[in-house]
């Protein structure tokens, strides 16, 4: 997963000057060159503590998964909160006219400041991730210039929604800021990521804040000239996977054709993580089912008894083991009505061949297709469109949680699934085909609110 080259800043006193040169340079290679994925350093907005109080008073999770009482949480805790732009409060666009007008009072007030000089932010996250285990991931957020996804360039790995960017793209036009970074993957085969990150973490920390998942979060500003290029030297011939926010990536190229000419609303806001990071882990999104008839409750018994091994399992251990192996296709299944665990095996890997017989040979070892295919389309009747939607469709990256809902009949039924492997979600993309929805769980998420991209200068 390579590509011809990435953007390396040169040496110079002046970073104003740096900066014209880094432009010139990206015209030259659109005119004489195929599309690359092309790196530079922010033109950071960012909070002034000293005005807004602490930094973890006024970060916020990506907004697509903060539910209405944590908003209320979020926005009545500190009146700078990012909730109240990622996540405006109001009906209709009068939400988007709200984002706006509170991101320039919050200018004024001097909450809100645009350094002078373009710089790179290195994250460090130390968190315990649902399996209890305590590790530590590391990256840095950059701007990331917006283009078609293909090989050697930028690949999506999942399908997207169309409500999900209507939403994001008026947000854009009424804030003319990214908001929330897009969490994006390379292999850093090298190890020269790992040792510019490990030169920064030696010097002082800029900020550090606790989120509301317990992670702790290290941030670091490079501003120096040497160490930006080194960053973007070790980044050059990297392509990038997107883990976490297609819809945000997919919003920021009609935003960027809209605008249109060149400026920095040709740039999107990125972290950058590279696949070999020792904190790097997925997590599986188990899927819930409401409002099913008994017409549908009947095919998927008799589906599950055409092709699924059924076992019974103590509930406590419905969610399978992840494992690396894509040669065997297992799921967790629990119903409200016999509150009773199951654990579903593919009898013949040949029922996902035919099930899926116009895609690529990963997918059809894809535990989430498979289990889209056989279940919620075949077996559910489910549409496109009612997955989109989620009509009669939930997900919850917590076990212990979906069990619950399943036990207490919120929900009528639950499937259960290991995480996608990273190798997994590499060959898939590769294969130039999508997953379904949810087919990752990147954990921990990027904190909204660290630092913005401003998209106009």
């Amino acid at each position: 997963m390579r590509y011809q080259a990435a953007l390396r800043p040169v040496r110079q006193a002046s970073y104003g000057a740096r900066k014209a040169t880094s432009g010139e340079r990206l015209r030259e290679r659109a005119l004489c060159c195929a599309p690359v994925a092309e790196i530079a350093p922010l033109n950071t907005l960012r909070y002034d503590t000293s005005v807004t109080g602490p930094l973890q008073e006024v970060v916020s999770p990506p907004y697509d998964v903060i539910y209405p009482d944590l908003r209320e949480k979020l926005a009545a805790g500190n009146k700078y909160n990012v909730v109240e732009l990622d996540l405006p409060a109001g009906e209709g666009d009068a939400k988007y006219a709200h984002a706006a007008d509170m991101l320039e009072q919050w200018r004024r007030d001097g909450a809100l400041i645009t350094e002078d000089e373009p710089a790179i932010w290195m994250l460090r996250q130390q968190y315990t991730g649902p399996d209890g285990a305590k590790r530590t991931r590391q990256g840095i957020f950059c701007r990331v210039r917006v283009q078609e996804y293909g090989p050697g360039k930028i690949r999506p790995h999942e399908r997207t929604h169309p409500g999900p960017k209507e939403d994001r793209l008026k947000l854009m036009h009424a804030t003319r800021a990214n908001l929330s970074p897009i969490f994006s993957l390379f292999s850093d085969d090298s190890g020269e990521f790992q040792t510019a990150m490990a030169e920064v973490a030696g010097g002082e920390p800029f900020d550090a804040c606790d989120d509301l998942d317990g992670s702790h979060n290290t941030l670091w500003r490079v501003g120096d000239a040497a160490q930006i290029e080194t960053f973007t030297n070790a980044l050059a011939e990297r392509e990038l996977l997107i883990a976490d926010g297609h819809h945000r990536y997919e919003t920021a190229r009609v935003y960027a054709e809209q605008v249109g000419g060149e400026g920095d609303h040709n740039y999107v806001l990125m972290f950058l993580c590279a696949l070999q990071d020792p904190g790097m882990t997925v997590f599986a999104t188990h899927r819930l089912i409401a409002n099913s008839t008994a017409e549908q409750r009947e095919a998927v018994s008799a589906a599950l008894a055409e092709n699924f091994e059924v076992t019974e399992v103590d509930a406590a251990e419905v969610a399978p083991a992840d494992s690396d192996n894509t040669s065997i296709c297992e799921f967790g299944y629990m119903d409200a009505e016999s509150k009773r665990a199951y654990r579903l095996s593919l009898k013949d890997l040949a029922i996902a061949d035919a099930a899926l017989a116009e895609m690529p040979e990963p997918y059809r070892r894809l535990d989430t297709a498979i289990l889209e295919s056989l279940m919620l389309k075949g077996a559910l009747g489910m549409s496109d469109d009612d997955i989109s939607h989620l009509n009669g469709l939930w997900y919850s990256s917590d076990a212990e949680e979906a069990r619950e809902f399943v036990t207490s009949g919120q929900y009528d039924m639950g499937f259960f699934l290991r995480a996608t492997p990273i190798r997994q979600i590499q060959e898939i993309a590769a294969a130039g085909v999508n997953m379904p929805p949810k087919s990752t769980y990147f954990y921990p998420k990027i904190p909204t609110g660290i630092v913005f991209n401003p998209l106009e200068g």
